[in-house]
């Protein structure tokens, strides 16, 4: 017996035990979705679901292919069905079911699958098959419908308020949301019944008045992808995971922060917009930004480990995302922000992570 076995003190190496395991991580996220599949499926009907459905299913058998030639079986890690829930919340509803479908089966194989599998793959599956499909069907990609609560019918064609205002000619100083109203976008009843309450009991009193529409882009009353529809369930959970620690706060955090201040300072490019008067609300909740920031900038697998750095690999998200929203053909380039932020994260941490750690040695105690 050694001398410090027979002191009585433990020769056993220490361990560590933490409840969130990959796949517990990944399927929490993916149940965290379901309220947006189920608030979509009612706002749109059959349209979403078909797309919910061809989305994961194809998911599911590209990575059943990928396990069979690997001799292995990875489908109860869950990463198969959260690729192809992501995948579904940039597709329009009713978009051609072969758009998610190939878009995921991209997104398992190629992305993810050729390099490896779970854990190894050099950027963020979902938004690799989410680009795929953009580039392959860009038409497809941008043809919204309305709800059929506010339509009466199912497949009606529309605008998002993002395209509709980059349509419309310049009106002085009007507020954005003002502009497009005035020029015949639709508010449905609650939006405006909300909003009056909201300015009689609050907003009049501090000197302001919030404008028709936001609820109804809260609440999803007006075209968009199916990962917009449902906002304030996308928000709900972002705490989820935030309260679970299941994703970095940094990486949102400052992505959100970033976007939200330099749409302010600088404008988004709308009809409008006064210097230094940019609608950063408007620009929130359009294009996909929340959805991507909560649930795929934070990938574990293309994100920076390190706390420092997540906030500047946020920062560049955020900063990236807005000068393609700026100045980029459509709204939604936040996709492409965090493609170019993950090509470029092996770089950021041999070259600034440890500028990071080198200052916060520097600090005295």
């Amino acid at each position: 017996m050694s001398a410090t076995a027979s002191q009585g003190i433990s020769i056993h190496p220490p361990h560590i035990h933490d409840w969130r395991s990959t796949s517990r991580v990944t399927w929490l996220c993916g149940i965290s979705l379901v309220p947006v599949v189920a608030w979509s499926a009612a706002l749109y009907g059959w349209p979403a679901i078909t797309v919910w459905l061809a989305s994961v299913a194809a998911a599911v058998l590209s990575q059943l292919a990928v396990d069979a030639l690997r001799h292995r079986l990875s489908l109860a890690d869950g990463s198969a069905v959260l690729t192809g829930l992501l995948v579904a919340t940039a597709m329009p509803p009713g978009i051609a079911p072969h758009v998610p479908a190939a878009a995921s089966a991209f997104a398992v194989i190629i992305v993810k699958g050729v390099f490896g599998g779970q854990g190894s793959n050099w950027m963020n599956p979902a938004l690799g098959g989410i680009a795929f499909a953009y580039a392959n069907w860009p038409g497809a990609m941008r043809e919204f419908i309305m709800p059929r609560m506010l339509s009466g019918v199912d497949g009606l064609s529309a605008s998002t308020p993002l395209a509709f205002a980059k349509d419309l000619a310049s009106s002085g100083s009007a507020r954005i949301m003002d502009t497009i109203h005035q020029a015949g976008y639709p508010v449905s009843a609650l939006d405006t019944s909300v909003t009056n309450v909201l300015n009689g009991s609050l907003f009049e009193h501090l000197g302001a008045r919030l404008p028709d529409g936001y609820v109804d882009i809260l609440l999803g009353f007006r075209p968009g992808a199916l990962g917009e529809s449902a906002l304030f369930l996308v928000l709900l959970g972002s705490v989820f995971l935030l309260s679970l620690r299941l994703i970095k706060a940094e990486i949102p955090v400052a992505m959100l922060v970033v976007f939200a201040l330099l749409s302010k300072l600088f404008g988004t490019g709308l009809p409008g917009e006064a210097v230094y008067g940019g609608d950063a609300l408007f620009a929130l909740g359009g294009g996909g930004v929340l959805i991507v920031a909560f649930y795929m900038a934070t990938d574990p697998v293309t994100s920076p480990a390190s706390r420092f750095l997540a906030l500047f690999y946020g920062a560049l998200i955020g900063t990236l995302s807005y000068l393609f929203r700026r100045w980029g053909g459509h709204p939604e380039g936040v996709a492409y922000a965090v493609l170019i932020a993950n090509v470029v994260m092996p770089t950021l941490e041999r070259r600034v992570d440890p500028l990071f750690r080198g200052l916060a040695r520097r600090r005295p105690a």
